[in-house]
């Protein structure tokens, strides 16, 4: 009886080998042999937390706020939305209402009567002046609130500089001597935190040695160690009137293109005795942070100033991003970058938006 091999119709013979194959085969892992998977750790809420590495949270916050002369008074800055000039009475109801929100640090700003302003900034120094009185009042009413305090002379300036000023040139240690009486007078109010904020080389000598002195030992100096001559400072300039008469600050505030540079500021201010270094501005200077940090055990701060606060603001006006989110992601990439502490306009909607 012959017979004839007729191949199947119906299964092609390279699937049949195949199947053949698969019967001996060893199974293959699920996946294709994807042993790591990141996403694993991603998939829900809860372990995402779990696992964060960096966590904002309202204690990692400082408010700056804006006082002025008056009774009764707030006023709104226009390039600030949501930001206020407040009236001493107004500045401690809104202390009152940052400290309940758990942010325990303010800094302060002073708006200066022109007719009160002159070359030397003398008023800086006056006991009787707005930010000492506004010191000893915050410090009566919220005496665990953190107060830290602006040195510098651009407020008082007549020309609008952080220093004295002479044939267009800014004078470098006669404006040191200026800011440690300026200090001096602060630490007399109460204030915890006096920050210079001019950048004139040896004002953080002159501040200690001016404050040790006097017996201020314990009054800290949170130093503007790596201060740079930015174009996102224009709000705050608004806000305090403070904007140079004649020129730029580019001969004594930092580079933009410069990285390494302040690494040899914040040794010197290290040196000179302060108790926190920080970078001005931080978003656009999250490499700065990051090696700042790198380089010393201080505290870091990170100013997160008026022109960062202001773009965020504007986009969020127009629809074109969700505010919520981008502050706290904002907030959150400098404290990733490993700023300690941030001044932040944003505080208390940030601290508003970390309650559970």
């Amino acid at each position: 009886m012959s017979s004839t091999f007729t191949p199947s119709t119906s299964v092609p013979l390279q699937a049949t080998t195949d199947a053949a194959e698969a019967t001996v085969a060893p199974s293959a892992p699920a996946g294709g042999g994807q042993v790591h998977r990141p996403r694993r750790l991603r998939r829900t809420g809860t372990l995402r937390r779990m696992v964060r590495e960096t966590v904002l949270t309202a204690a990692d916050l400082i408010y700056p706020l804006f006082v002025m002369e008056g009774e009764g008074q707030k006023e709104a800055v226009p390039s600030m939305p949501n930001c206020f000039r407040y009236s001493l009475d107004l500045l401690l109801e809104e202390a009152k209402a940052v400290w309940e929100l758990g942010i325990g640090a303010i800094a302060l700003f002073p708006l200066i009567s022109h007719h009160l302003k002159d070359n030397a900034g003398t008023e800086s120094y006056n006991p009787e002046g707005l930010i000492p009185r506004a010191v000893r009042a915050l410090k009566q009413a919220l005496p665990d609130l953190l107060v830290i305090t602006d040195v510098a002379l651009d407020p008082y300036s007549s020309e609008g500089h952080d220093g004295i000023v002479q044939n267009g040139q800014i004078l470098n240690d006669e404006t040191a001597a200026v800011l440690a009486k300026q200090a001096l007078v602060q630490a007399e109010a109460g204030a915890d935190f006096v920050a210079p904020s001019d950048m004139m080389d040896g004002r953080v000598r002159e501040i200690r040695q001016a404050l040790d002195a006097e017996g201020w030992i314990n009054v800290g100096i949170l130093a503007y160690s790596a201060k740079y001559a930015s174009a996102y400072y224009g709000p705050f300039r608004d806000a305090l009137d403070s904007a140079p008469k004649f020129g730029d600050k580019k001969t004594y505030q930092m580079d933009a293109a410069n990285a390494r540079e302040a690494i040899k500021e914040v040794e010197l201010d290290i040196k000179e005795g302060a108790d926190i270094v920080m970078v001005k501005p931080a978003l656009a200077y999250l490499d700065v942070i990051c090696r700042i940090k790198q380089h010393t055990n201080l505290p870091v701060a990170a100013y997160n100033v008026s022109g960062e606060y202001a773009m965020v603001k504007a986009a969020a006006q127009q629809g074109w991003i969700d505010e919520k989110a981008v502050m706290l992601e904002t907030l959150t990439s400098m404290k990733r970058a490993g700023a300690d502490l941030i001044l932040t306009y944003f505080a208390k909607d940030a601290a508003l938006a970390l309650r559970p």
